[in-house]
């Protein structure tokens, strides 16, 4: 039997979403399958985002710093917050009350909840109020500039587990990196967690060996945490820094708990890159279990071997132990290994289904990556091999995936979409990169299926200047009987994005779309800590021109991290900087049935 105080806040939270049609946000980009589209806001519309009502709500406290060896680190949110409608707090001051409550995870490995909305009864507690937080572990290490490794993936949270929790990985100086599991409502972490992952713990279990795990430095916990339907596998991928390790899947039995599963990017001992999954949007999981992730670049003498499977899309098939079902990798993936040009940029989107009378090729994904190009696969027949890559190529008319029809003009013959340019199979490393974001789908009225990214053109093929266009909207063209193909819908060609996160769409069904993205605004080998680092931006667009509806000045925006992306919750924009800074309506109040519920 579920205890009383869990049903009261998992009744809460059904009467929010009966009542009010309202959201939750519990993983990165909304849902498993990646999509990005809230298609349930009714506030959040072009016309009163633009009509001069629209901007800051309320500021978090700053979250907490952190003194390692003597340095002190202020707090940094590479991890997108998450949002439930309805929590009742079983712990601690706020025990008995409900509250809309957004969750973030910090660089410094600190775990929060905070009060989304004012509330006057019981008592008087205001929007941006710390809940609870908990530390996690010491953080190790430091990157862009002096950034601990802490939390960077963004976690996860199972509404229907008892208790409801949060799922989140942090790296910490002793242990090395570790995952655990939350209680919502209080922030205790849960009996039998956290998991240490370490090479003895996955040796057993790595279904791609032999394979080294390198130092807790050396690993990246980068990509989103992701759940199986029913819960019972949390995903957690990794990839590498400086090119110094293998990438790996590795799937948790949250009802144990213990590490379940594991694959590795290649059957590698060597610490150099093979295989990273690293891509901020994590893996992505269809409706049937199926587990989906992009890999970043390999080594350049391990070509069509057995195993190594860098710069290509993985399908692991449901359950454990991790099996491979379907593989993708790209006609230049040589080309690609050699300039650093990594796949593993952009995460895997798993198309809504299309109408089977509309295609014949109704069920797709679709992913970017630092090349600049967008891919889009049939899901139901992945065209790469279970045991190898394919042999090294320079035809790109061998490319697999469903390429637009004629010439494209970086090759004058069909190949894949190039969105942000120019075309280069040499730059595309580091500050030379095009895209390493996550897409957000669409569905118009009419049925039209769209695709909102976002990028950084450069100015020159051997250029590191950004310059529009750096946000496009893509059609998905179908025709009966035929294979689904992209297109270049629309651009924005004013804004220079740096380092921008990946697009959300919010609309209400296809009605009232707005396009939302946040642009840390610094290169990517850009330091993010000192004086003078410039703050990030949100831009919130329309969907069909992509001309701006609002545009956060400078001030409004504290420093944060890279490639992260923002959450909503009634009409409200929350996004992680070194707090939790939410944007909506400022002048008059809410309608009544929006408001919280005392």
């Amino acid at each position: 039997m579920i205890p009383r105080l869990w049903r009261i806040s998992l009744l809460f939270g059904l009467i929010a979403t009966c009542s009010y049609s309202q959201y939750n946000v519990l993983t990165f980009h909304g849902d498993r399958q990646r999509t990005g589209w809230i298609s349930s806001e009714t506030i959040l519309t072009p016309a009163s985002v633009s009509g001069g009502s629209f901007g800051p709500v309320w500021n978090s406290p700053p979250l907490d710093s952190v003194t390692i060896g003597g340095v002190t680190y202020p707090p940094h949110l590479y991890a997108s917050p998450l949002y439930v409608d309805g929590v009742t707090m079983t712990g601690g001051q706020y025990a008995g009350v409900s509250f809309h409550v957004v969750y973030a995870g910090s660089s410094n490995g600190f775990v929060y909840a905070v009060n989304a909305s004012t509330i006057t009864r019981p008592r008087s507690i205001a929007a941006g109020t710390v809940l609870w937080r908990i530390q996690l572990n010491s953080p190790i290490g430091s990157f862009d500039g002096g950034i601990p490794l802490g939390i960077l993936g963004t976690p996860v949270i199972d509404l229907a587990a008892a208790p409801p929790r949060l799922y989140v990985a942090s790296a910490d100086a002793v242990q090395g990196w570790q995952v655990f599991a939350i209680d919502i409502a209080n922030g205790s972490i849960l009996p039998g967690w956290p998991l240490n992952i370490h090479g003895d713990t996955l040796a057993p279990i790595n279904q791609n060996g032999p394979a080294a795990w390198q130092g807790t430095l050396q690993m990246s916990q980068r990509g989103g945490l992701n759940l199986s339907p029913d819960g019972r596998l949390l995903y957690v991928p990794f990839g590498a820094y400086n090119d110094l390790a293998t990438g790996w899947m590795i799937a948790v039995d949250t009802q144990t708990p213990a590490l379940a599963s594991a694959f590795s990017g290649a059957p590698s001992t060597v610490a150099s890159a093979n295989g990273g999954m690293w891509a901020s949007g994590g893996a992505a999981v269809d409706n049937n279990g199926n587990l989906y992730s992009t890999t970043g670049n390999g080594t350049t003498d391990t070509t069509n071997v057995p195993g190594y499977w860098g710069q290509s899309v993985l399908v692991w098939g449901p359950g454990t132990p991790l099996k491979l079902a379907g593989t993708y990798t790209p006609w230049n993936y040589c080309q690609m290994d050699a300039g650093d040009i990594d796949l593993a940029g952009g995460a895997a989107v798993i198309v809504p289904d299309l109408p089977a009378a509309d295609t014949s090729t109704p069920h797709l994904i679709t992913f970017g990556g630092k090349q600049g190009n967008q891919y889009l696969v049939d899901r139901d027949h992945m065209p790469g091999s279970l045991m190898a890559r394919a042999a090294c190529s320079n035809d790109p008319s061998t490319e697999q995936s469903l390429v637009p029809p004629g010439p494209q003009p970086q090759f004058g013959e069909p190949g894949p979409l190039n969105v942000f340019g120019p075309y280069s199979d040499t730059y595309g490393s580091v500050d030379y990169a095009k895209g390493r974001s996550t897409g957000a789908f669409f569905r118009a009225a009419d049925g039209s299926n769209f695709l909102f990214v976002s990028g950084s053109s450069k100015a020159a093929v051997d250029s590191e200047t950004t310059v529009p266009p750096c946000i496009v909207k893509l059609r998905i063209v179908t025709s009966p009987g035929k294979p689904a193909y992209l297109a270049v819908e629309a651009s924005e060609n004013t804004f220079g994005f740096l380092s921008p996160g990946s697009p959300w769409v919010t609309s209400n069904g296809p009605n009232n779309a707005v396009v939302w993205v946040v642009v840390a605004n610094v290169p990517r080998s850009a330091s993010l800590v000192g004086p003078g680092v410039s703050h990030p931006i949100l831009y919130a667009l329309d969907p069909v021109t992509l001309q701006a509806l609002w545009i956060s000045t400078p001030a409004m925006l504290n420093v944060g991290g890279k490639y992260n992306a923002p959450a909503f919750g009634r009409g409200m924009v929350f996004v992680g900087t070194d707090r939790i800074q939410a944007f909506g309506m400022v002048r008059g109040r809410l309608p009544a049935r929006e408001r919280p519920r005392r």
